[in-house]
């Protein structure tokens, strides 16, 4: 059984910084791409970052890039996501993926595997 298990989420300021992880279990970790999503209340999930499975390519979104910043570390089974200077618009749950689809973005329907997510709320 495959698990993905988010952590790090929590409230904090604008300008502030959080680190999410994301603990997998029950797959062969390096060998799949990792990616994070977010949802924010009323839209759509949406693409944040990938990493391939060596950690040797990294994406991020328009969005995010320049504040966010996604890692992996294999001997753990875990990726991270830290994000520096947090803004209220980035207020939402973020979701970590697992996807064996090669690319720079990580769409959804690429995603084998979701954890269950983690709030993250930034106040202005």
């Amino acid at each position: 059984q495959v698990t993905l298990v988010e952590s790090g989420g929590g409230l904090v300021q604008a300008g502030g910084s959080l680190r999410l992880s994301c603990a997998a279990s029950g797959l062969t970790f390096s060998s799949w791409a990792m990616g994070w999503f977010r949802q924010a209340p009323g839209k759509e999930r949406e693409f944040v970052a990938r990493i391939s499975w060596n950690g040797g390519s990294t994406y991020t979104a328009d969005s995010v890039k320049g504040r966010f910043t996604i890692s992996r570390d294999n001997a753990k089974n875990t990726v991270y996501l830290q994000m520096n200077s947090l803004k209220p618009e980035d207020t939402a749950v973020y979701y970590c993926a697992a996807s064996l689809f090669p690319g720079t973005v990580m769409t959804a329907p690429q995603v084998a595997y979701w954890g269950q997510g983690t709030q993250v709320t930034v106040s202005s």
